[in-house]
């Protein structure tokens, strides 16, 4: 693919992104982006893509939420000679924690990191698959502020853009999808 322009690349992987209809429940159209991580081509098309914005950034550390932000997080990590942080949710992470509460559509849910895992010379990358509502991503960048780093980037592969999840977070965080789809 190395031929392509950037923008025949991004129709290749929004071309490869999954519409599943009525799941998980009727009515959503779930976009499933498990096929961008099916074959080498594809994977490397999306690895390439996702990390040019942030090739000359100064990244430290690559904050992945449990669990997609796991599967792109530790590949953007090692291309950018940086460290990988797992966010999870609470009872997985062994030693001292932070935690962030934030709202789903029906209830609350938390999330931890390791109090130890940032610290404040890290320029940080934090990584999701999907921006939607923005509850669990904001409560992840609520989570890295609280440990006084350097800069803070966002990243995702996909963002809904009528659910307006961008409107959490302030207007100087630098938010960045790959693929803007409508639900």
């Amino acid at each position: 693919m190395e031929q392509f322009t950037k923008e025949q690349k991004l129709a290749f992987l929004k071309n490869t992104v999954r519409n599943i209809p009525d799941f998980p429940i009727p009515g959503i159209q779930f976009k499933d982006v498990t096929p961008l991580f099916n074959t080498k081509e594809v994977l490397s098309t999306l690895t390439d893509i996702l990390l040019e914005e942030y090739k000359n950034k100064g990244v430290t550390k690559v904050v992945g939420i449990e669990s997609r932000g796991f599967i792109m997080g530790p590949i953007m990590a090692l291309e950018l000679g940086a460290g990988f942080v797992p966010i999870r949710k609470p009872g997985k992470l062994p030693s001292e924690v932070f935690e962030e509460e934030y709202k789903k559509e029906y209830g609350t849910d938390k999330i931890q990191i390791h109090k130890d895992s940032l610290s404040e010379s890290d320029v940080v990358l934090i990584h999701d698959d999907l921006l939607a509502t923005g509850g669990t991503m904001f409560a992840a960048y609520n989570l890295v502020k609280k440990m006084n780093v350097k800069k803070i980037y966002v990243n995702f592969i996909l963002e809904l853009e009528e659910l307006q999840g961008r409107t959490l977070f302030p207007n100087d965080v630098d938010i960045k999808s790959l693929m803007r789809f409508s639900i």
